[in-house]
């Protein structure tokens, strides 16, 4: 049985509103998060709990309505559910790591939450990302509601250090940049985005941004906030510098000589001139730019990924004059990337052999589907609030006049299919939250631009003159 609601009854944001209420968790008599998705016609599986990153944008709504209990209640039950092992056991998560997802169950009578840090996931790998997003979701809360308080409990600060303690270790690299697996954050199955994907170290940087503002010198904060000042302007001139592409950056590349030795070189990470694809040339236009969706040695990953783009905006890790040429780029190629239904996770999709190579033969990656290029309503928010940001409130405005002309309609899906984003997802869940919340963020940006400071950065000024062993 359907819970649709007829849309010619009422209007979209009420409806979504309805349906966000109607997602939330309780444990005891204490809302803690939101459902997945509430979709009655199809099996639960895993959607029947509250994922860490999906909330987020389910948080941002309740806060921007003033309703901060919910997420108040959620950074503290999270909390207690991160992971403090210490011992060597590699079937269990590290100490800081958050889990990916967590749900509310009778054990014997009582109510328990039993977390899941990947154990159940496909292809069993832990989230990088939920306690990127964490911390940034603690920001935002300490943004909206004053409450500096929560973030300076012991046990807030312990945590906010054991995170740090995850993300700075030394590893067997050289760059600044954090390496992770393929599926550790929102693209959570194969898509070659091993290594030092764009995603993870945007959220990396706005983690640490947040960490420097919400952390105290007491009890030996000052060394974690010594080492995150100096990540944080080595992560900056790192991605601005290396992961940049425009036509400029392009015909740079374009004219590289392969196997230079030495600290002194052009080509610092080898990229060979013929790894540029042949669709990038003519379709990068002359004003616009982006952020590459990786990089490592020999190379240079051409995909334009839009969750790391936008939040370089957000974040502040792209400087003023780039987040402008990104949102150039998304204008005119707004086919490409928005098409009907904002947005597009990735672009371009992979396809033939080197789909086959790089998903694994997925068949939910198939070509223009799922994390393969598919159109996820929950960004619609991002873009909202980078258009905001960038003063291209045209765009913000266009974006969601797309979203709501058929977001209701089609029961909130969790993603669309198609070059242009005009299928329903073939596996895709309705009454999605995070499509509900991405929704709803997105009006309430636009009805008040102000709200955009819970998760706007500005430019880091500390990390501007840093380009030492870069």
């Amino acid at each position: 049985m359907s819970i649709k609601t007829d849309p010619t009854q009422e209007a979209p944001e009420l409806e979504a509103w309805k349906l966000l209420e109607n997602s939330v968790i309780y444990y005891g008599d204490r809302p803690i998060g939101t459902l997945a998705a509430q979709d009655l016609e199809r099996e639960a599986l895993n959607y029947d709990q509250c994922f860490v990153r999906d909330f987020v944008a389910s948080g941002l709504v309740f806060l921007m309505r003033g309703k901060s209990e919910v997420v108040r209640n959620f950074l503290i039950e999270t909390l207690a559910l991160q992971s403090h092992e210490n011992q060597i056991d590699f079937f269990k998560p590290g100490p800081g790591l958050m889990p990916a997802s967590f749900k509310v169950e009778n054990q014997d009578g009582d109510e328990a939450l039993t977390a899941d840090f990947g154990e159940h996931a496909i292809g069993r790998v832990p989230p990088v990302d939920s306690c990127l997003w964490w911390m940034i979701l603690l920001r935002a809360y300490v943004k909206a509601t004053g409450d500096i308080s929560l973030a300076h409990q012991e046990d807030f600060q312990q945590g906010i250090k054991l995170v740090l303690q995850l993300c700075l270790v030394h590893r067997f690299a050289m760059y600044p940049t954090m390496l992770v697996p393929d599926g550790a954050f929102m693209i959570d199955r194969r898509m070659g985005v091993y290594g030092h994907p764009l995603e993870i170290q945007v959220l990396f940087y706005g983690a640490l941004r947040a960490a420097s503002e919400l952390l105290l010198p007491e009890n030996g904060g000052e060394q974690y906030l010594n080492s995150v000042a100096k990540r944080l302007a080595a992560l900056q001139y790192h991605v601005r510098e290396y992961y940049w592409i425009d036509i400029k950056r392009l015909n740079e590349i374009y004219r590289y000589k392969g196997e230079e030795f030495g600290k002194e070189v052009a080509n610092k990470f080898n990229i060979y001139p013929d790894s540029i694809p042949d669709w990038l040339t003519e379709w990068l236009p002359e004003t616009g730019g982006y952020l590459g969706g990786n990089l490592g040695p020999s190379q240079l990953d051409f995909r334009f990924f839009t969750l790391g783009n936008l939040m370089a905006i957000l974040t502040a890790m792209a400087e003023q004059q780039e987040s402008q040429k990104i949102m150039d780029l998304i204008e005119h190629r707004w086919h490409d990337l928005v098409g009907i239904m904002p947005m597009k996770i990735c672009f371009p999709a992979v396809d033939g052999l080197e789909w086959k190579l790089v998903t694994g033969s997925d068949p939910k990656n198939k070509p223009w589907s799922y994390h393969n290029g598919g159109h996820w309503p929950v960004l619609l928010w991002l873009l909202v609030a980078a258009a905001i940001k960038t003063g291209r409130v045209n765009l913000a405005h266009k974006a969601i006049d797309l979203a709501q002309s058929r977001l209701s309609y089609d029961e909130w899906p969790e993603y669309y299919d198609g070059s242009n984003g005009r299928l329903i997802g073939r596996e895709a869940r309705k009454f999605q939250t995070w499509t509900i919340a991405g929704f709803l963020v997105a009006k309430e940006l636009v009805a008040n631009p102000d709200h955009l400071a819970l998760i706007n950065f500005e430019e880091n000024t500390c990390c501007e003159s840093t380009q030492a062993t870069q």
